[in-house]
């Protein structure tokens, strides 16, 4: 079984900053692509931020500039770094990875629970 568990999430003034984690834990033959989601009240989810296996980041517009995605593969644990927020960031973030299963060989993306992050104005 494949568990992704986020944290770091919490409540900050706007122009603050917050670093969300999230770690994989389980049963996996590696890890490939790792991102962030967001979903505030009465929207949909969103892709915030990804990075790939060996690096390479993709990220939103709105957060361009802001935001920065970083992994740590020994650890198998992504990270969030959010500078600069701004109210318009609050919502429920969370963590996506897509991992290569064995027994049988196959691929499979994962959810974490979800981390609250607030910004007040």
């Amino acid at each position: 079984q494949v568990q992704l568990v986020e944290s770091g999430g919490g409540l900050v003034q706007a122009g603050g900053s917050l670093r969300v984690s999230c770690a994989a834990s389980g049963r996996f033959l590696r890890i490939n692509a790792m991102g962030w989601y967001r979903q505030a009240p009465g929207k949909q989810r969103e892709m915030v931020a990804s990075i790939t296996s060996d690096g390479t980041t993709n990220y939103a517009d709105s957060v361009k500039g802001r935001f920065t995605i970083s992994r740590d593969n020994a650890k198998n644990t992504v990270y969030l770094q959010m500078n600069s927020l701004e109210p318009e960031d609050t919502a429920v973030y969370y963590c996506n990875a897509h991992f290569w299963l064995t027994n049988p060989l196959r691929a499979n993306d994962y959810w974490g629970q979800g981390t609250q992050v607030t910004v007040s104005s």
